[in-house]
């Protein structure tokens, strides 16, 4: 049955037959064969039937994924989006749990796009979380096969192992707490044995740590006897900075005295030199006196020097200045002379120019002939013109080809370089193969066809993005291959590189027909709705042979290349297409026919980066870049001959026009010669009268000189008048000059006497100012010694400088030698015996004290691990009671219904509890024995001992045993039946009507594709039927009375 969308709305009931969590109604959208479709499954069992691919398990797979469950768990796809009907983008699926006081409404929507679904709860949006919480609480669990069992996992079943059949069975019909209780024994379990391992562990580690305290101690022993004489030493070397402080104090004191002796001494000596050093400092005061009269009077004389030498600057100055009065006197005579001699020279040039005036015959008329010239001249511009015009545009011409030209040269560059990143990598990659490449060029006369290089050179993208379909479809092996035109050439190119130069090369040979220009099977334009835009061929160029050999060897004219559409689509693609090989985005899909099954077999692989085709060069730009590049060169070589020819005539023009311009000028020059002659002689009577009026007095320049001369005279009698007083000054100066330098002698010598009377008690002080100056050093040189010493012994004994000495050193030091040589001696003593303590440090006794700390801490902890040890032990006794109890009541009731249901069949079954040991909880399992013939024994029930008939049995009637004790609120076998004999089936379906139909059992779904004759039915039982087909009624044509009402008039028909 069927109903519409809006009609699936939750209910609410009062007393039901139904139980809680049990299924009130499935409603199916866009799913899985489904378009619209709403199941009303019944309270006990339900029996679903119709014939295979009608959409029975359809109904299985919506209440597995409706109520949370995962895809891969039906067996069926691993991504949720492929249950949604082939065409549409959105399916649903509804189911309504039996609740009170309100049912529950579980709804999913699945989007196909990237397998996404939204979940909703009594119509409002809820997470998966909420759902599986939901679903939880109602116990239902559609992932365990004792509950739900789809008709791929009926194998599986039998698989189980019998720890897993335990777990299973727990969740199934135990109660809630005994699941719970085996996880707890075995998480117990668990760390029970970590806890025993780790006693183990560390009880051993502690016996070990005992063990090696007890060879640590006599080396601790060794190591204090060693520290007492390491003291000792230190004592030792603390004293000795002390003594030796006290030694060097002892010897400053010493110098201190003498130096005191040596000081009285100088103070007499210097008492003795006393007069002698009176005099001497007299001698020395007469000196400076003389020096400092010496000095003034060189001052005096230096003073009147100057003045006298300043007055006879003054006279040569007047001098200079008389002999520039005559100076300036000669230069106007002469100027007077120059005057009438320029006089004389205008009126000789003024006469000659008047005589070759009258001479000039009255000019003739000579405008025509200048008109002439100008008209020629006139055409001559125009022509110049042109001619420049002509070359203007000649020039711009060849302007924009060379530019047009460099253009192409830069672009064929530009193609070059990418060819030669192309040789690169294939150097790089296949040495071999370019080696080869490089003699194939070399050679290629050798051959009578056309040869290509390997196919990565020859083939050019049309897209860069396009090369990983083109890299993906054709071999590695065939993409450094050389393609050949014929057999022979081959043979001949092969002989060579790989016989003669030992290289590894690959070359293929065109097909004889050539196969360029096959069409693909369909024009791409039908698949166009699949998402396909090109076959791989329009992907890319190359020469002929090439693409003649892909095209036979690959197909390439005939795979298609599409889109993320086509990846959406594949099953379609696949299945309406009939193609052999296609490329999505990013994956390339093998369509092949199983031989033997005739079954479709599909492969994809996710397409690898391009590596080598990335770079094209377009060959047909190459070549008609060639052809533009020679057409400008020509074109160039045209226009540089054509502006050869003009430039030749420019130059016979530019003679022309020299030519007529000079006739011109001459021919104005002649005209202008009379009117130039008048205009200059007028010029030239200006310039005399001008010299006229420049005429200078001589003798009135001669008097004013002389009185000049006179008064620069009376100026030099007064100066040499102050130079002879100036003369006189200085003479006696410089006889006193003469008398002080006497003076200065006679002192000077006695000065020398004082003081070489002096040196001899000079000597004797000295003397002793060096032996007062010797002592004042090496006194300095013990005191700083002291406080060196002092330093060191302070940081010997870790003293600060403003310490006190310690008591404790004192005591120390006075049962110590006293002198140096004692203590050396008693140090070197002290060192030699402990150097006999080898092989000792203070880590042993660390490691020694660290050990003996961690045996304690060991040992605190083994004595907590021990009692947590022992909780465990009883927490797992406690709860292992529990479980127990509850598990052998579960398998004995489940034994029981097993054991019976196995006796009507008259075959003998038993469930029973397998333990390899008592405490490995992990290991605890249902144990399933079955007897379906009375000469055999009971066996365990295995996959493989078993026939596929009596395991399925054995699976149905497990089942059955817990369909009573169930605590599930619905099960579902899907067609469980199928591998069972008539007889056993009829029995198997007797044992689940009445097993099922009982009062408040949980819901049990049978799925089935028939059903045997004259079985044994239930007025509880649900019949649901599912047909499918080209003539299925609409929903709302479905009316079941009249259907009856049909019937029993066909009835009634037949008898009559």
């Amino acid at each position: 049955m069927a109903a519409p969308w809006e009609k699936g709305k939750a209910v609410k009931r009062g007393e039901s037959p139904f139980v809680l969590g049990s299924i009130v109604r499935i409603f199916m959208k866009n799913f899985l064969t489904y378009t619209v479709c709403e199941v009303h499954p019944g309270p006990n069992l339900n029996v679903v039937v119709g014939a295979n691919g009608t959409g029975k398990s359809s109904i299985v797979c919506a209440i597995c994924l409706g109520l949370a469950g995962k895809p891969a768990f039906l067996g069926r796809a691993d991504k949720v989006g492929l249950f949604v009907k082939q065409g549409c983008m959105k399916g649903i699926v509804e189911i309504e749990l039996f609740k009170s006081p309100e049912n529950i409404l579980i709804t999913r929507e699945i989007y196909v796009v990237n397998n996404t679904s939204v979940w909703f709860i009594n119509r409002k949006p809820a997470t998966l979380k909420t759902v599986e919480e939901q679903i939880a609480a109602l116990n239902i669990q559609v992932d365990n096969l004792c509950q739900f069992l789809p008709q791929d996992k009926v194998g599986e079943f039998t698989r189980l192992s019998k720890t897993e059949l335990l777990e299973a069975t727990e969740k199934s019909i135990g109660s809630p707490e005994m699941y719970q209780f085996h996880c707890e024994l075995k998480n117990f379990r668990e760390k029970e044995r970590e806890l025993e391992n780790l006693f183990r562990e560390k009880t051993t580690s502690l016996e070990k740590m005992k063990q090696r305290v007890e060879r640590y101690k006599q080396d601790v022993e060794r190591y204090h006897e060693c520290k007492r004489h390491v003291d000792l030493i230190e004592m030792l070397e603390r004293k000795r900075p002390w003594v030796e402080y006290e030694n060097v104090r002892e010897q400053h004191e010493e110098v201190k005295q003498c130096r005191n002796q040596v000081k009285k001494e100088l103070k007499c000596l210097r008492e003795m030199q006393a007069p002698w050093t009176r005099k001497i400092q007299e001698a020395e005061e007469n000196l400076n006196n003389l020096d400092m009269k010496t000095r003034d009077n060189t001052a005096e004389i230096r003073n009147i020097s100057q003045k006298c030498k300043e007055k006879q600057d003054a006279l040569e100055m007047k001098d200079k200045q008389i002999e520039e009065i005559n100076q300036a006197f000669r230069m106007k005579k002469d100027e007077e002379t120059n005057r009438k001699k320029k006089i004389h020279q205008t009126q000789e040039i003024i006469e000659e120019w008047q005589s070759e005036l009258k001479a000039m015959a009255v000019c003739e008329n000579l405008q025509p002939q200048i008109d002439a010239v100008n008209t020629e001249l006139k055409k001559l511009q125009e022509e110049k013109a042109n001619i420049d015009n002509d070359v203007s545009d000649l020039r711009a011409e060849k302007t924009n080809q060379e530019r047009e030209e460099k253009r192409i040269i830069d672009r064929l560059g530009q193609l070059n370089n990418i060819m030669h990143v192309k040789e690169e990598k294939l150097k790089q990659r296949f040495r071999d193969t370019h080696s080869a490449l490089m003699w194939l060029r070399n050679n290629k006369d050798k051959f009578k066809k056309k040869t290509c290089e390997p196919m990565m050179l020859e083939i050019n993208m049309k897209d860069s993005r396009h090369a990983k379909y083109v890299e993906n479809h054709i071999s590695s092996n065939d993409l450094r291959a050389f393609v050949f035109e014929c057999q022979e050439d081959m043979e001949t190119f092969l002989v060579e590189v790989r016989d003669r130069q030992n290289l590894r090369v690959n070359a293929v040979c065109a097909p004889d027909k050539s196969c360029a220009e096959i069409l693909p099977s369909r024009p791409i334009e039908e698949l166009h709705r699949y998402g396909f835009y090109s076959y791989l061929r329009e992907l890319f160029d190359a020469p002929s042979p090439v693409m003649s050999y892909l095209c036979y060897q690959y197909r390439v004219h005939d795979v298609p290349v599409g889109t993320q559409k086509t990846r959406d689509m594949i099953e379609r693609v696949i299945q309406e297409t009939n193609l052999k090989q296609i490329y999505t985005a990013e994956e390339r899909y093998v369509i092949k026919m199983s031989s033997y099954t005739k079954q479709t077999i599909t492969s994809n692989i996710c397409l690898k980066d391009a590596q080598y085709l990335t770079s094209s060069v377009d060959t047909e730009e190459r070549g008609q870049l060639e052809n533009q590049r020679q057409d400008i060169s020509n074109t160039l070589k045209s226009l540089d001959a054509r502006l050869t020819a003009l430039f030749e005539r420019q130059k016979l023009l530019d003679l022309k026009d020299n030519k007529l311009r000079q006739e011109k000028k001459a021919l104005l020059e002649k005209g202008n010669r009379r009117r130039q002659l008048e205009s200059k002689i007028g010029v030239k009577y200006d310039s005399l009268r001008q010299l006229e009026q420049d005429a200078i007095d001589l003798e009135k320049e001669f008097q004013l000189a002389n009185v000049k001369i006179k008064e620069i005279n009376k100026q030099k009698a007064e100066l040499v008048t102050e130079l002879m007083h100036l003369m006189k000054r200085i003479i006696p100066l410089n006889v006193d000059k003469v008398d002080l330098a006497f003076q200065m002698t006679r002192v000077t010598a006695k000065k020398n006497r004082l003081q070489s009377e002096y040196k001899a008690g000079a000597v004797q002080l000295r003397a002793a100012q060096q032996r007062l100056h010797e002592l004042d050093n090496k006194k300095q040189h013990l005191y700083d010694k002291c406080r060196e010493l002092m330093k060191q012994a302070q940081h010997i004994c870790k003293l600060r400088p403003d310490q006190d000495f310690p008591e404790e050193f004192q005591v120390a030091f006075q049962t110590l030698p006293n002198t140096l040589e004692e203590i050396d001696a008693f140090l070197n003593e002290e060192k030699t015996r402990a150097s006999c303590f080898t092989g000792l440090s203070s880590s042993v006794v660390e490691e020694y004290n660290k050990q003996t700390q961690e045996i304690q801490q060991l040992t605190e902890y083994l004595e907590e691990k021990r009692n947590e040890l022992n909780n465990y032990k009883q927490n797992i006794s406690q709860i292992k009671e529990k479980w127990i109890n509850l598990l052998k009541v579960m398998i004995e009731q489940i034994n029981e219904k097993f054991s019976k249901f196995f006796s009507s069949m008259q075959c003998v079954g038993e469930v029973d509890l397998h333990k390899e040991n008592e405490e490995e909880y992990e290991k605890y399992g249902i144990r399933i024995r079955v007897k379906f013939h009375s000469s055999t024994e009971l066996h365990e029930l295995t996959p493989y001992y078993h026939s596929g008939g009596e395991k399925t049995v054995s699976t149905m009637l497990y089942l059955m045993a817990l369909q009573e004790l169930n605590r599930c609120p619905f099960r579902v076998v899907d067609e469980i039946n199928q591998g069972m004999d008539p007889t056993n089936e009829r029995r198997v379906f007797e044992m689940v009507v009445e097993t099922a139909c009982k009062k408040r059992t949980s819901q049990y779904f049978l799925i089935t594709p028939k059903l045997l004759q004259n079985l044994t039915y239930n007025d509880k039982m649900t019949v649901l039927f599912v047909y499918n087909g080209p003539f299925m009624l609409e929903t709302y044509k479905w009316n079941l009375k009249r259907f009856k009402k049909r019937q029993r008039r066909l009835s009634n028909m037949t008898e009559s």
